[in-house]
């Protein structure tokens, strides 16, 4: 009776352990499907359904300030940004190499941007051979989040854009000039040199190309990502994202290019 019952546990610890085995590979072997549907415009462009996103009033100036004066400093037309919009949303990132190039829009205020955004950097670290990440600010939740979305590109400027970026979306902050002062010397930022960028036209420039490309695919929130010429907008899954990631791998994404 004993040498039953050590074969009987023997034999449901070994189902358990296949069966918990099964839970964790069948999902990386049987993906989720995608449906997708085809944008007329931009053309060869397609969209999938996201989860949740903050939205805001769009700004087409975001940039600037918003005061018709500087309204008319427009820097960046719609024309300029779909003469090249595979250039505008993921640089100067190479359409031969292997890796799946993704475009990800985010707003520092925005509560999903932050799960996404972390999700994204993680991913990318881990992933370096698959995916390749165009980060974008879209600051559509008012004057604070234009700051930080400032503040970040120009400490991208100095070679820390990694580290702001990973700073703002850690903890709740308040984008005064203080914080950003702080924020800056904690990671090694000249802060006079933050200041001179973060009012240079270059980086508004940056900044309205973001918007020109979020008024081009009808984005109404963050977060959004375009993964080769798939459109999301939305919070997803690592599976999901991985899911569209091997669909442009399969299907020629650079054909929009």
């Amino acid at each position: 009776m004993e040498v039953l019952t050590r074969r009987t546990l023997l034999v449901a610890a070994g189902l358990s352990g296949t069966a918990y085995a099964g839970f964790k590979v069948l999902p990386l072997a049987f993906p989720p499907s995608v449906d997708f549907t085809a944008l007329d415009d931009p053309p060869g462009f397609r969209a999938v359904g996201g989860g949740d996103f903050s939205s805001g009033s769009f700004n087409a100036f975001v940039g600037l300030d918003g005061n018709d004066t500087e309204v008319e400093e427009q820097l960046v037309s719609e024309q300029d940004v779909r003469a090249d919009l595979c250039g505008a949303l993921y640089g100067t990132f190479d359409p031969d190499s292997s890796q799946i190039p993704i475009a990800a829009f985010s707003d520092y205020y925005c509560p999903f941007c932050r799960v996404q955004t972390r999700n994204l950097a993680a991913l990318a670290e881990r992933n370096i051979d698959e995916i390749a990440i165009k980060w974008h600010e879209l600051p559509l939740l008012g004057d604070a989040s234009e700051a930080a979305a400032r503040a970040a590109l120009a400490a991208g400027r100095q070679g820390r854009y990694a580290e702001f970026q990973e700073s703002l979306i850690r903890t709740p902050f308040v984008a005064n000039d203080g914080y950003i002062e702080a924020l800056a010397e904690s990671i090694g930022v000249d802060h006079d040199q933050l200041l001179r960028d973060i009012a240079s036209e270059t980086l508004t420039r940056e900044l309205q190309t973001t918007s020109m490309l979020a008024r081009v695919f009808g984005f109404v929130g963050t977060p959004a990502m375009v993964i080769g010429r798939t459109v999301v907008v939305g919070q997803i899954s690592d599976r999901q994202l991985f899911s569209i990631v091997e669909a442009e791998r399969a299907e020629n994404w650079t054909a929009v290019c």
